[in-house]
Formats: structure tokens, C-alpha cells, sequence
């Protein structure tokens, strides 16, 4: 007969996660484990040079924890297993850049929207850049300035609106673009940077 220290992971997880609700210790920093190391890997990925300044890994790691255990002590996550659990952790996490990027965006925001295409561009080399060696970093740096060349006008504008922290519903009535025209272009944006390696969830 097998005992429950022996059991697959997956049957033990809905006991660990109903002692992590109920306020044990042992439990919620169990789960807390399971997911931080995937954690680490988005904060390395996500947080830029201007973010780290302003927010580190250490910190998002524990915003991500209080919101978690938050979270499953309120009942408001359906977390059926250790993956799942892992996906959402990895989501608030890329969620709590978003809008640190998007406050830091206010907080210094250049004045009026010039659409200028350099100034996109090494905005987003500096809050995305993936790469370490010079080498890279200047294809990258290449791969980015041809992207946002080819942006027409409303997209340059669009892009660097969000930059400097404007809302969807700000960037709709500036630019005279109804809001669910906004909507699918900010779709297809988040896409095009996306695949040139881009964080963009703050789109």
C-alpha cells in the first residue's frame, strides 16, 4: 500500500494548497517553492535596466508571493495542479512589470508625443533587451530600430503614448481612434514585438 509521503506530487497538491488556505506556514512556503524558480527566470527576462532601478527580483518575488497566498487564502484562483500554479505565478509576475513599467512611464514622462522612432527604440532596448555580449546586443539593437522603422505613423504614436504611461481609453481620444480599433492594433503590435523578442505585456 503506498503511503502519502510516496504519492505522486500532482495528488498531494490540492491537500498542500487547502493547508496553505487555512493559514499553515510549512504549506504556503511549500508552495511558494514550487514556483520561484520559474519566477526568477521572468524577473531576469523582464526587468530592463530602467526597471531594475526602480523594482528587483527579490521585491517582485515577494509581491508575487503576497499576492498568491493572498489569492488562494480568498479563494480567488482555480489552481487545480503544481502547473497550473507555476503559469499563474509566472502571469502575476509579468502583470506586476507591466505596471511598474507603465508608473515609471508617468513618473517621467518627456512631454509630448513626437512619434519619433529613435526614442521608441531605445526605450524598448533598454526595458527588453534579452542579450548579454556586445555582439548581440548590437543585432538586437539593429533588429529593433528596422522594427520600429517600419511602424507607420498612428503605431509610432501609439507605442510611444504607452510608453509614457497613456491608457488605452487616452490613447483612443488623442490619436481620434475609436477604443476597440485601439484594442486590435495594440493586438497586433503586442505580436509584431513579441516575435522580435519583445516583453509586451505592458501594451
Amino acid at each position: 500500500m503506498q503511503d502519502s509521503n510516496s504519492a505522486p506530487k500532482d495528488e498531494l497538491f490540492p491537500e498542500l494548497l487547502n493547508k496553505a488556505r487555512l493559514g499553515d506556514i510549512a504549506a504556503q512556503e511549500a508552495i511558494c517553492q514550487q514556483y520561484e524558480r520559474q519566477v526568477r527566470i521572468v524577473a531576469r527576462v523582464l526587468l530592463g535596466p530602467q526597471l531594475r532601478a526602480q523594482l528587483d527580483s527579490t521585491d517582485l518575488m515577494q509581491s508575487v508571493h503576497h499576492s498568491m497566498l493572498l489569492g488562494i487564502k480568498d479563494q480567488r484562483f482555480d489552481i487545480a495542479s503544481p502547473d497550473k500554479l507555476v503559469a499563474l505565478a509566472c502571469t502575476l509576475a509579468r502583470r506586476k512589470v507591466a505596471r511598474k513599467w507603465r508608473l515609471h512611464r508617468r513618473q517621467v514622462r518627456l512631454g509630448t508625443v513626437t512619434g519619433d522612432s529613435s526614442y521608441i527604440a531605445s526605450t524598448l532596448s533598454a526595458i527588453a533587451n534579452p542579450h548579454s555580449g556586445p555582439a548581440e546586443i548590437a543585432e538586437f539593437n539593429d533588429q529593433l530600430a528596422k522594427l520600429c522603422e517600419s511602424l507607420n505613423d498612428v503605431e509610432r504614436k501609439m507605442l510611444e503614448m504607452r510608453l509614457d504611461g497613456y491608457t488605452t481609453g487616452e490613447v483612443a481620444e488623442s490619436l481620434d481612434i475609436h477604443p476597440v480599433a485601439i484594442r486590435v492594433r495594440w493586438t497586433r503590435l503586442r505580436q509584431r514585438l513579441q516575435a522580435a523578442g519583445i516583453f509586451a505585456d505592458w501594451l
